[in-house]
Order: C-alpha cells, then sequence, then structure tokens
C-alpha cells in the first residue's frame, strides 16, 4: 500500500495544475522480480515522481521514454532482466520478464479515482484491466459503484473477472494469445489499520514503522498527556481514553490493535473491549502470565461460574499474541517495534516467517526427493 500512500498526493496535486503524467503498473512478472503485479509508479510531466515497480533499476528508462511511448495512447512494454537474452539491460539481474501497463489520464484517471475512494474508506477492491490493444485500458471494478451497469458483453466479461479476483482475493491474469495480451485482474487489498492503546516512548517506533508501510493508524491513552498530535504526527487520529467511555473505533477485521499501556488496570479495560471486536491481529506487551491474570479477571467481571473462568481465559488467549511479536533478539524500543510489526505483517499474510533462504533449500529438496523417485520408478 504503500505505493498508492505517495502516489495519490502527487495524482491530486497534478490534477489541481493540470500538469499531464503516466501512470505504470505491473500486470505481470514473469520468473523473478522486485515488485508484484499491481506495484505502480507515477511519472509527472514536471519530472515528480511516486512509487516504484522495481529495485530501482527500471524506473530511469521508464521515466525517461514513458512519454513518448504513451504519445498514441495506452501500451503495454516487455522489460527483459534476462541475461539469457542478451545483456542485462537496465543493470538489473532478477532474471525475469516485467510487463508494464503505460497510459495517461484518459484511461488512468476512472482507477485511480476508484482506488483513491477505497483506500480512504479502507475497504478491498478488484479491478480488471483489459490489456488486448483494441482496448487497452478498458476497466471494469468489483464491487460495482451503485447503479453501475456494464455497457457491452466485453465490460461485463471484465466485470466478471474482477469479481473472480474479489473472491478469490488474488491477482491473476488471463492467458496471452497472439496479438492479444489478455486481462490483468488485480486483488487490492484493504488498507490495514494499527490501533495502538498506550502512548509511551516505546510506542513511537512502532507508529513510525507502521506509517513507513502506509497503515492507517490510531493511537490512544488514559493518560492525557500522552496521545498527542505532537508526540505522534504520523497518526491519524489520537484518542484520550475515559475510564468509564469507549470512542467509537472503526475496526475492521483486517486491523491489528496492539495494547501496551504498562498499566495492568488500563491493559485490562481496553482487552475487555477488544475482545468484544472481530480483528486479524490483537497483541499484548508483556509476559503470558500477566495477560492470563487479566483474563481471568474479565472472565470473573463478565460473571461466569467459577467452572468456566478458566476454560474461557484459555479460549480467549488463543486468540491472542501474547507476549507480542516475533523473535528476533530484540532489546531495545525499535527492535521491539520491529518484531511486532513483522508478526502483524506475517499474520496479515498468512507467511511463514521462515528464512526465504531456508524456503529455497525446502523447495531444492523436494524438487530433489521427487527426481530420485522418479528415477527409481523408471528404473
Amino acid at each position: 500500500m504503500t505505493d498508492l500512500d505517495h502516489i495519490l498526493p502527487l495524482w491530486n496535486d497534478l490534477r489541481a495544475s493540470g500538469t499531464p503524467y503516466v501512470l505504470a503498473t505491473v500486470v505481470e512478472v514473469e520468473g523473478s522480480g522486485y515488485r508484484k503485479p499491481g506495484a505502480r509508479m507515477m511519472i509527472a510531466a514536471d519530472g515528480r515522481r511516486a512509487g516504484t515497480i522495481s529495485g530501482g533499476c527500471l524506473e530511469g528508462e521508464v521515466i525517461r521514454k514513458a512519454f513518448w511511448h504513451t504519445s498514441e495512447g495506452a501500451v503495454t512494454r516487455r522489460y527483459s532482466t534476462s541475461p539469457e537474452e542478451g545483456e542485462v539491460p537496465f543493470g538489473m539481474g532478477c532474471g525475469g520478464v516485467v510487463h508494464l501497463l503505460l497510459e495517461r489520464a484518459e484511461t488512468a484517471e476512472p482507477l485511480l479515482e476508484r482506488l483513491a475512494a477505497h483506500y480512504a474508506d479502507r475497504t478491498p477492491l478488484a479491478v480488471a484491466t483489459a490489456l488486448d490493444p483494441r482496448a487497452i485500458g478498458q476497466r471494469a471494478f468489483w464491487p460495482p459503484a451503485v447503479g453501475e451497469k456494464a455497457e457491452s458483453s466485453e465490460s461485463e466479461t471484465l466485470r466478471q473477472l474482477a469479481r473472480r479476483a474479489y473472491e478469490r482475493q488474488s491477482s491473476f491474469s488471463s492467458e496471452r494469445t497472439a496479438g492479444n495480451d489478455g486481462v490483468h485482474a488485480e486483488w487490492v487489498a484493504a488498507r490495514p489499520g494499527l490501533f495502538v492503546f498506550g502512548a509511551g516512548d516505546d510506542a513511537i517506533p512502532l507508529v513510525r514503522l507502521a506509517r513507513q508501510l502506509g497503515w492507517y493508524i490510531s493511537v490512544a491513552d488514559g493518560r492525557s498527556n500522552l496521545p498527542t498530535s505532537a508526540r505522534f504526527p504520523e497518526a491519524h487520529e489520537v484518542h484520550s481514553l475515559a475510564v468509564d467511555a469507549w470512542p467509537a473505533f472503526d475496526f475492521r477485521p483486517t486491523d491489528a490493535a496492539v495494547v501496551m499501556t504498562h498499566s495492568l488496570e488500563q491493559d485490562t479495560r481496553i482487552l475487555r473491549s477488544l475482545l468484544e471486536e472481530e480483528l486479524a491481529y490483537i497483541g499484548l506487551l508483556g509476559p503470558g502470565r500477566r495477560t492470563a491474570e487479566m483474563l481471568t479477571t474479565i472472565a470473573t467481571a463478565w460473571g461466569l461460574p467459577d467452572s468456566q473462568v478458566e476454560e474461557q481465559a484459555l479460549s480467549w488467549m488463543e486468540r491472542l499474541h501474547a507476549p507480542m511479536g516475533l523473535d528476533l533478539g530484540c532489546d531495545t524500543p525499535a527492535e521491539i517495534a520491529l518484531s511486532v510489526i513483522a508478526e502483524i505483517q506475517q499474520t496479515r499474510l498468512r507467511g511463514t516467517a521462515l528464512p526465504l533462504s531456508q524456503i529455497r533449500n525446502q523447495i531444492r529438496g523436494q524438487r530433489k526427493s521427487l527426481a530420485m523417485e522418479r528415477h527409481r520408478v523408471s528404473a
């Protein structure tokens, strides 16, 4: 989401001034590539740009020729990074092929308007984009806008592909044929939110890291002198928590909440409210023993029979990340913030949290075992 966090403000400036721009979107990657389909970069005629489409090697070439390539309309361009196709261009050695859609405001504007709305609302979106030269840049969205109807069989086909991407919650490209680059269907996940309960000094690096990822950030604390915009300029909202009131937080199922006020009483009160919410991640700072004590207190306060208190506390514990964070050998507040952000990201996207080199070796081992088994069977 970092691309949109930078692209949308630039887009608003360019629209206000009438400055032309080119939007570059990765629509397919064959083999290895630094960025995945859906990565975007905006190139303004006045020299400004936002977003990235590679590790920094491809951008210069695209910027130099973007307006020339789109002089007659939107186009797709193929950029090889494989040594097998001759000298590696643009200083890249990823060994893959990157396909870019380059377009100007005529076709990019409706896309950016829809992306901006869903980014602000923190809701998911799917987009199907035609890449066939005869219809390049035509799009359909899912969910459709209120009252929006397909104008032709081609637009209905695009809409159904967008719906499929939305239901799968994943992007895909239809098969290319001779003279037809097919359709790129893109799943745009909802912008995640991080709700930080605790505005001490250790929350500052956590908020900064989350902001760099483009997350929506809310900070709250019962100590009114701490949750201020001056202390947390990266936060989108700050709240002073009253003992007898709970603000109307705009929680989404994809959001994360962390509890770190360092006050047992305040943490218990906050946790009790969070347990009633549907959240992707709830993390608590501190040892598991402390969390178990809070859960027992909450279960008892809810009036559960003594025979059910422990069972309910254990059930709640399974939902929580306590203590929160991955084991990275952390000590300083910044290091702890990194471990917490890493665990939230891993939980949200269902990653393995394993070293990529270990995953690579596992795949190689599986391939070797499969090859040996095939050889044994054929022998």
